[in-house]
């Protein structure tokens, strides 16, 4: 059976950081999308479980923290960065 060829637009950047990733496991872009689809026939859907990035615990705490009305502002950089460095 002849293959065929998929095409898909895709952010310049992302494709570079996605390659670089590929690359380092000693994947091509286009083996790491057979790989990819193969897995999806396997398990009958996706092959991993999408999620959006989340933010860390500590960064989870200060906006809950902000949310509560804690938290402190300035009114300028010079402020922020003088009161950081105590």
């Amino acid at each position: 059976m002849p293959n065929v060829t998929v095409q898909a637009r895709i952010d310049p950047t992302l494709k570079q950081e996605a390659e670089a990733i590929f690359a380092a496991i000693g994947l091509t872009t286009a083996e790491a999308i057979r790989v990819f689809m193969q897995q999806a026939v396997n398990s009958g859907g996706l092959p991993f479980r999408p999620s959006a990035k989340t933010p860390n615990a500590g960064t989870l705490a200060a906006m809950m923290e902000l949310e509560d009305g804690g938290g402190e502002s300035f009114a300028t950089t010079d402020e922020l960065f003088s009161d950081w460095k105590r």
